[in-house]
C-alpha cells in the first residue's frame, strides 16, 4: 500500500475534481484491509503497522473528501505553501466582502435575528460553491497553484465565518 501521496493511495488522478463515489468506495476497501479486527491474532508489530495504515488512510480520506482541504493539499504538493498563519494578505475586493459579511454577522447577533443568520448562511454557501468552481479552474485547468493558494486562504476565512454563523444559529435553537 505504499504511496507517495493521498491521491496515489486512493488510485485517483492528481486533480482537484474527484469522483466522490470512487473515493468513498476505495476508502471502504482500504479501511477493510487494515481494520483492527483482521489483525486481532497478529503480532504486536503487525497490529501497530495496521493501525498506522488505518490512521494514514483515514487522514488521507479526510483531506481528499473536503474540497478546501483537498485544494490546500494540492497547493502544498505543488510546492506552494499556503502560509495561512503568516500571510493574511487578500485582494481588496475580498477584503470588502469580509468586512460586509462580518458586519452582517454582528448585526444579526446584536438583533437576535436567526432569519438574518440564515440569509448569511445562504450567502456563505454560495461563496463556497464559487470557491469550489474557482479551485477547479485554477488547479485543474490553469495549473495556477500560486493563485489557488491565495484563494485557499480566502476560503479558510469563509469557512471560519461559516462556523461562527452555525454556532450563532445553534445558540438561537437552544
Amino acid at each position: 500500500m505504499a504511496s507517495e501521496n493521498h491521491f496515489q493511495l486512493f488510485g485517483l488522478p492528481l486533480r482537484y475534481a474527484v469522483d466522490d463515489a470512487a473515493l468513498e468506495q476505495t476508502w471502504r476497501a482500504l479501511a477493510a484491509r487494515v481494520h483492527p479486527d483482521r489483525y486481532a491474532t497478529a503480532s504486536a508489530v503487525e497490529r501497530r503497522v495496521a493501525m498506522e495504515w488505518a490512521s494514514n488512510i483515514n487522514e488521507a480520506y479526510r483531506i481528499l473528501k473536503s474540497p478546501l482541504n483537498r485544494a490546500r493539499y494540492l497547493c502544498e504538493l505543488s510546492g506552494c505553501d499556503i502560509q495561512a498563519e503568516s500571510n493574511t494578505s487578500v485582494d481588496s475586493e475580498f477584503l470588502m466582502l469580509q468586512i460586509m459579511l462580518r458586519e452582517q454577522l454582528d448585526e444579526a447577533r446584536e438583533q437576535g435575528r436567526p432569519d438574518l443568520l440564515e440569509a448569511l448562511a445562504g450567502e456563505i454557501a454560495q461563496a463556497r460553491e464559487t470557491m469550489m468552481q474557482e479551485m477547479a479552474q485554477l488547479i485543474d485547468e490553469q495549473h495556477n497553484f500560486e493563485q489557488a493558494s491565495k484563494k485557499v486562504r480566502e476560503w479558510m476565512f469563509v469557512e471560519k465565518l461559516s462556523q461562527e454563523v452555525q454556532a450563532s444559529l445553534n445558540d438561537h435553537l437552544y
